[in-house]
């Protein structure tokens, strides 16, 4: 019965149709990017099971929300002191 007072009111007050619309989209949006950034390999979550996730992330796949160009070449001070570190 509540859906339907809510129509009604719709109904009688046009003007908050488009308010009642940009509101649902901008909630779907925000559920959207939760789970897009959850999905995500460089978004921690848990830090204890993985502490530095940042050496397990593929570079051949793209990290940001839209990739133009992107090479990924290896540094090679970084590769010196990853060598040692192990």
């Amino acid at each position: 019965m509540a859906n339907f007072g809510f129509f009604h009111l719709l109904k009688k007050k046009k003007e908050l149709i488009p308010l009642v619309g940009f509101m649902g989209f901008a909630g779907l949006w925000a559920t959207y990017s939760a789970f897009y950034a959850l999905g995500k390999t460089d978004v921690i979550i848990n830090k204890h099971g993985n502490p530095e996730p940042w050496e397990h992330i593929d570079p051949t796949k793209p990290q940001k929300l839209i990739t133009i160009n992107q090479e990924w070449k290896p540094i090679e001070e970084l590769e010196k002191v990853r060598k040692v570190m192990k």
